[in-house]
């Protein structure tokens, strides 16, 4: 089959790419800056940007399925004009483009985020409102970009929606924000940890929904695809167990982190690093649903979460692999 891969050298994608290339797969990938999935054999550049028309015609020619991933992951408000322009525009620039160059089938990766949290009592479904008016920009952009999706499924699009929660595993090149989080855990470089928590999937769990969803997934419908909530405590007791630096003992509640902000930011600022957490990343800790339902995807796309432990025994071994993590 021809494939068209959006946001191919994330970390979701990383993991897709291989997958599809190793079901023998034709696969064209959009690249913008970073080239890294290319050290992967067997895909097909096509170099441009989800803002640019015309580039997005080049990727879907003659492609049948395409899986869009090409997003602004930020939980920092300076960039909120690139998030809005490649979340939303981009995305409906991306439905434009697959409409017009007869695609059979859009499998769009939104976000948990894309959907309104509270009340965090109640299990949060699929039927749950878009976050069209949420505090948090990201969650405003992902919203947006799926009502995108929902309109053109409505005038007679193929599409199906994934909405994954945080996503963790293997292949984490850049690393991830959540993977940097993991090595500062393991390696015991965290002074203080954060009182809360979140639900926590792994990445290859994701990638096998989205290929099921190209022959099983409902149009216009929308999948959860949620995993194991845990504290950070918990998560860093995990890690301890797999061989990790003890956990700190101290655990900040949010109120005094935020406090911490501006000592934080100065920091990063002399370092040339970027922070672990933000305010916003914060306030996603303390107000995260804890009960996701993947009922819908379990039925229709065989949806199995692996235990959390596994994921996360198999990130670490792939991170100390590659040279991220030091012997402890």
């Amino acid at each position: 089959m021809n494939i068209a891969v959006t946001g191919a050298s994330g970390h979701i994608g990383m993991n897709l790419c291989r997958a599809l290339t190793a079901q023998g797969h034709s696969v064209r990938v959009l690249i913008h800056h970073n080239d890294r999935v290319l050290h992967q054999s067997g895909l097909e550049r096509t170099d441009g940007d989800v803002l640019d028309r015309d580039s997005l015609s080049t990727l879907l020619r003659d492609i049948e399925v395409v899986f869009h991933l090409a997003a602004v992951i930020s939980i920092h408000v300076r960039s909120q004009s690139e998030l809005f322009a490649k979340n939303v525009q981009g995305t409906r620039n991306l439905m434009h483009a697959a409409r017009e160059s007869g695609v059979r089938r859009v499998i769009h990766f939104s976000s948990i985020h894309a959907l309104d949290p509270k009340p965090l009592d109640k299990i949060l479904d699929e039927n749950r409102p878009l976050a069209i008016r949420d505090r948090l920009a990201y969650s405003r952009s992902k919203a947006l970009a799926e009502e995108a999706v929902l309109k053109a499924a409505a005038a007679g699009q193929d599409v199906v929606i994934l909405n994954p929660t945080a996503v963790l595993g293997p292949y984490d090149c850049s690393p991830s924000l959540m993977g940097k989080a993991l090595i500062a855990m393991y390696s015991g470089k965290l002074p203080a940890l954060i009182r809360g928590g979140y639900d926590w999937v792994d990445v290859r769990d994701v990638v096998d929904a989205s290929l099921t969803a190209v022959p099983r997934g409902h149009s216009g419908t929308r999948y959860l695809l949620s995993g194991h909530w845990r504290t950070v405590r918990e998560l860093a007791s995990i890690l301890k167990d797999l061989g990790g630096h003890p956990p700190p003992r101290l655990t900040l509640p949010v109120g005094l982190a935020r406090w911490g902000l501006p000592f934080l930011r100065f920091h990063c600022r002399l370092t040339g690093t970027e922070p672990l957490y933000t305010r916003d990343s914060l306030h996603i800790l303390q107000h995260s649903p804890r009960h996701v339902s993947r009922g819908r995807a379990v039925r229709d796309l065989d949806y199995s979460p692996r235990p959390l432990d596994e994921t996360l025994k198999d990130t670490l071994a792939w991170f100390h692999d590659h040279g991220y993590l030091a012997e402890t």
